[in-house]
């Protein structure tokens, strides 16, 4: 029996035991999260699954199936999560020989700070909906492993608490609320508490219709107000962020649909730190962001959480990259599952990826140690592919070490 066997199983004996019992109504409240935590006793040792891709289907056997819908969802088709992924495929990276790679050096230069990886922890919503530890069990993994990591807006945890658990500041996140005083008031808090970076996220816009969590969630016998009791449908509301400002007048709690780039300039005002601009997919959008004063950009489309463009995030990189002219770095986001893609992304002309979804499936099995052993994985792997193409360091990487096949005309490779 397989691992995702064995925990699927637990959880069917132990919720069918426990809705067998008396009050089986208040119980039922209760019995999804004791089945999950009695499966993540029957699960192997985080250190020994193979693969980023194996913590998914770990993480589909814990989690109530609305709370796997969540992290799964697209939109439409999910076409474009999918694609994120798949359309690493349409690149070849080029083997080469006679190079000293006694020494693997995998780390970066990012706005002035040392990494020893490339990848960093993305901005993941909510993350308690997954595991206890919540955000502050990413921070811990980061911190054990020297890793970036970037804050939700509408993380479960506060930011004094990640900042605590990560033992060092971390990037902060932003959703531009349409209340202006709400979203200078958060830059304010993000700022006093140390954050170097805010990151601006401009693609979140409402109206997206997500089908694979709506079927989750009729799916799932479980009455909602158990876990949350408030707000339901206002992660603004919710979230530690926002807690003590008054929300009165926020209509459009995510990204105002008026944003502009009059509103870019407004935000650039007060950020004394660095701001990067997160969800940039064109050419133009990121010149304009570098006319503009943003520090960085980051490609991003949300996972494909918010659009059906099935336009996946390493193709619209190289477009993002010229536009940059190398005057500030360019970060990738969306798809990444294997060290390779680490590579191809480097490649193309990302100085750093991050990695949402993985983080996440990781989490919700194993907490702390789930995510530390992603980022071993993705780290090991790396270095393997380094070695092979003849890249001792990040710094060696270049277009030259990936190739586009017949399919793959959409990758510029000069």
């Amino acid at each position: 029996m397989s691992a995702h066997e064995r925990v699927s199983a637990t959880r069917r004996r132990l919720t069918k035991s426990l809705l067998a019992l008396p009050v089986a109504g208040v119980v039922a409240a209760h019995a999804d999260s004791l089945a999950s935590e009695a499966a993540r006793q029957d699960l192997p040792d985080p250190q020994e699954v193979l693969s980023v891709a194996d913590f998914e289907a770990l993480a589909r056997a814990v989690l109530p199936p609305a709370h796997f819908g969540y992290l799964a969802t697209g939109v439409d088709d999910d076409r474009t999560v999918s694609w994120n992924h798949e359309a690493f495929s349409l690149l070849e990276i080029r083997a080469s020989r006679f190079v000293d790679v006694s020494r693997i050096d995998s780390g970066i230069r990012l706005l002035g700070a040392h990494w020893s990886s490339p990848v960093y922890l993305s901005a993941v919503s909510g993350e308690r909906a997954f595991h206890p530890q919540a955000e502050a069990g990413v921070a811990r993994a980061a911190a054990s492993r020297s890793a970036l990591m970037m804050l939700s807006s509408f993380a479960s945890s506060s930011l004094e608490e990640v900042i605590s658990a990560r033992g060092a500041p971390v990037w902060q996140q932003l959703y531009p609320t349409d209340d202006w005083a709400v979203t200078a008031s958060v830059v304010d808090r993000a700022q006093r508490a140390g954050c170097p970076v805010i990151a601006v996220t401009v693609d979140n816009l409402w109206g997206r219709f997500n089908e694979t969590l709506q079927r989750a969630v009729r799916a799932d016998s479980r009455v909602c107000t158990g876990c949350h009791p408030d707000n339901l449908h206002d992660p603004l509301r919710k979230a530690p962020l926002y807690r003590g400002l008054d929300l009165s007048r926020v209509q459009e709690s995510s990204m105002p649909s008026a944003i502009s780039w009059e509103f870019f300039d407004r935000l650039r005002a007060i950020v004394s730190v660095k701001l990067l601009v997160k969800g940039v997919v064109t050419g133009e959008d990121a010149a304009e962001c570098l006319r503009r004063g943003a520090d960085g950009v980051i490609v991003s489309n949300h996972g494909g959480r918010n659009e059906e463009t099935l336009r996946s995030t390493i193709e619209c990189l190289p477009e993002v990259v010229n536009a940059c002219r190398g005057k500030i770095p360019v970060l990738l986001d969306g798809g990444i599952r294997r060290g390779t893609d680490v590579f191809k992304a480097l490649a193309l002309g990302a100085t750093a990826v991050g990695i949402g979804r993985p983080q996440a499936w990781a989490l919700a099995p194993y907490g702390q140690a789930g995510v530390e052993a992603v980022l071993d994985i993705l780290a090991r792997e790396l270095r393997m592919i380094m070695r092979q193409a003849g890249t001792p360091t990040t710094s060696s990487i270049t277009r030259a070490h990936v190739v586009a096949r017949a399919s793959g005309a959409r990758f510029p490779m000069h």
